[in-house]
Parts: C-alpha cells; sequence; structure tokens
C-alpha cells in the first residue's frame, strides 16, 4: 500500500505545481482517477444487467431445489457458465477502488501532516502560516467543521511521527531555524539550543520544547479561541467546542453522506452487497443495513478527516452518480438496437 499512496502523492503534488491549490489539484486527481477506471465499471455494469435477465430462471432453480442445496448450487453453476457471468463482476470496482481509496487517505494524511508542521514551524518562527483553502474551507489539511478550528491543536501534534517533524525541519532556510532557536530559548529555561528529530526519542525530547513555545504564540493562541459561551458544549455521547476562527460549515460531510446515497441508487455496484444478494435472492435485512450504513459511514469518515480527504469523497461520489447514468444510457440504447434488429429479421 505504500508504493501506491507514494505514487498518488506524486501525482497529486504534480497537479498542485500546475494549479497552485489542492483543493482543486483533488478534485482533478478524483476525475483522472474515475476516469482511468470506467473501463471496469463498464465491465461491471454489463454483468449486473445480465444478472437481471438471469435471475428469473435463477428463481425457478431455488424453487425446484430448494430442499437439495448441493444440486441447487450445481445448477445455478451450470447456468452461469452457460451465460459467462461471474458473479464477482458487479464487485469489481469497488475491489479496485477500495486500495485506492485507502492510499489516497494516506497520501493525504501524508500532505496534512507535512502541512501541519510547516504552519507550527512558522508560527515558532514569528510568521502567520498561509493556509490552503478551498471555497469555504480556510485550511483544506482540518475538517471542514465549526467544531474545528483552522490549525491543529496540541495533542494533535503529538500524534504526527518524527519524521514528518524531520524531512520537514531539514527544508527550512538557516535564518528561520535562527529565529527558531531563539523563541524557544526565550521560552524555556532548560533549551539546550538544538532540536533534534533523527528518532523517536529525539523527537520525544525535542517537542515538549516546541509546544510549550507554541502556546506562548499569540498568532497561534488566537486560532484556538472558541466563541465565547459555546465551549465544551456537553451532549449524551460527546463534548465539542465552536470557535471563532472555524474551519468550514459542515458542508462535506453532509454531501458526502447525500452523495453516497445518490452513488448507490444510481450504481448497484457500489453497494459490496448487491451481487451476492441478486446471486442468493435475498432483497431484506443485510441490504438494506448496507444501504444506510454506507451513507453513515461517509458522514462519520469525513467529519472526522481532512476536508481535502472529504473532497475526494464527495467528488468520488458525484463522478460515480454520473458515469453510471452515462452506463445505464449506453446499455439501454445498445439493448433496444439489439431488439430491433432482432425484429427486423424475424420480419
Amino acid at each position: 500500500m505504500g508504493a501506491i499512496t507514494n505514487a498518488l502523492r506524486t501525482v497529486l503534488d504534480g497537479i498542485y505545481a500546475i494549479l497552485g491549490n489542492y483543493g482543486w489539484s483533488i478534485v482533478i486527481f478524483t476525475i483522472l482517477i474515475k476516469a482511468v477506471l470506467l473501463p471496469f465499471d463498464f465491465k461491471s455494469r454489463k454483468g449486473m444487467r445480465k444478472m437481471q435477465r438471469i435471475q428469473p430462471e435463477i428463481n425457478a432453480l431455488q424453487k425446484k431445489y430448494a430442499n437439495d442445496k448441493q444440486k441447487l448450487q450445481q445448477k445455478q453453476a451450470e447456468l452461469m457458465k452457460r451465460e459467462k457471468y461471474n458473479p464477482m463482476a458487479g464487485c469489481l470496482p469497488m475491489l479496485l477502488t477500495l486500495p485506492v481509496l485507502y492510499a489516497m487517505f494516506g497520501a493525504m494524511r501524508v500532505i496534512a501532516n507535512e502541512q501541519t508542521v510547516r504552519h507550527v514551524f512558522e508560527y515558532l518562527s514569528g510568521s502567520k502560516p498561509t493556509f490552503d483553502s478551498w471555497l469555504w474551507v480556510r485550511n483544506i489539511w482540518m475538517p471542514d467543521s465549526p467544531f474545528a478550528t483552522m490549525v491543529p491543536d496540541i495533542n494533535s501534534l503529538r500524534m504526527i511521527g518524527f519524521d514528518v517533524w524531520q524531512r520537514v525541519f531539514e527544508t527550512l532556510k538557516p535564518e528561520q531555524v535562527e529565529l527558531i532557536l531563539q523563541n524557544i530559548g526565550a521560552q524555556v529555561a532548560d533549551f539546550g539550543g538544538a532540536l533534534s528529530f533523527v528518532s523517536a526519542d529525539a523527537l520525544n525530547a525535542s517537542l515538549p520544547h516546541i509546544l510549550t513555545t507554541l502556546n506562548t504564540m499569540p498568532e497561534y493562541v488566537s486560532m484556538l479561541q472558541p466563541i465565547p459561551g459555546w465551549a465544551n458544549l456537553s451532549f449524551v455521547l460527546f463534548t465539542v467546542t465552536l470557535y471563532e476562527n472555524f474551519n468550514g460549515f459542515l458542508i462535506l460531510p453532509a454531501l458526502a453522506g447525500a452523495t453516497q446515497v445518490l452513488a448507490t441508487k444510481l450504481n448497484p455496484a457500489a453497494d459490496p452487497s448487491a451481487a451476492s444478494n441478486a446471486a442468493s435472492g435475498n432483497k431484506g435485512g443485510s441490504a438494506n443495513f448496507m444501504k444506510y450504513f454506507f451513507p453513515m459511514f461517509s458522514v462519520f469518515i469525513c467529519l472526522t478527516s481532512n476536508a481535502g480527504f472529504a473532497l475526494y469523497w464527495v467528488v468520488t461520489n458525484i463522478v460515480a452518480s454520473a458515469s453510471s447514468v452515462m452506463i445505464t444510457r449506453y446499455y439501454d440504447a445498445k439493448d433496444a438496437k439489439e431488439l430491433a434488429n432482432k425484429g427486423d429479421v424475424s420480419v
């Protein structure tokens, strides 16, 4: 998965080098990925339509051999072999998309961590960072939510690996490093005058000095101020805070859920239970559960992830819905033409 993540990161950075905005780069990147996978979508829909045509025969076999499961499986296998139908065909796009989805999540997490560390060093040097914005989202590397600020809190910074800190620190200019060391030395009495990120132990030794100093930088502290009277609002299962410098309006998480419903409705292959339910004739519990679970899961993952990943998820669903309509119209026209040709021959 690391190789895929690195490859996707390289492509995304290449697009960013042209556009200069990560938000629009993600949109273009997502469209390119879906275009590459489009032939597999056509193959999947072809298989799903064939399944719909042979479904009456499968239902008849299920009724005829209801008391002989082994015979039923044999007859179903013979039917599918004769019709050249592969039950896995409907799942193929998802099997290809999921690794890309996970790798894309990893690539954007790497970029988000690097940008976050870069912002920290800019604050420590006494300057105000320039964030990657997109439309209503002020920082594409933080969640699209009024319950999230444009900058991460101290606990989030502790989760970033030493390799990221080291990679970004090595890109800093000497004069910027000097300012950072001066500011840390002015706030930390026992500071030894050097920062090191060559190992996890070195990070553990340096990070407390960084975080202590960061909490004294006015520009950073101001970004974490809640709206008066709206701090630590308690609900049944969680506590939230509304911030003055909030990062978004929850639009992308909401769109993620809505577009997931649309994508699943327009494309049965988008539902991982579709192929197995079609083959078994099951139209009950599990299928209905999946229809509700995936939209809710989409909202949750996009609410807790950075806005860049949420944008990728939303655009993926929109492009999938549009391509599904196009593929359906293509095969409808093709079937109508074949039916008309058969009518001409019979005449």
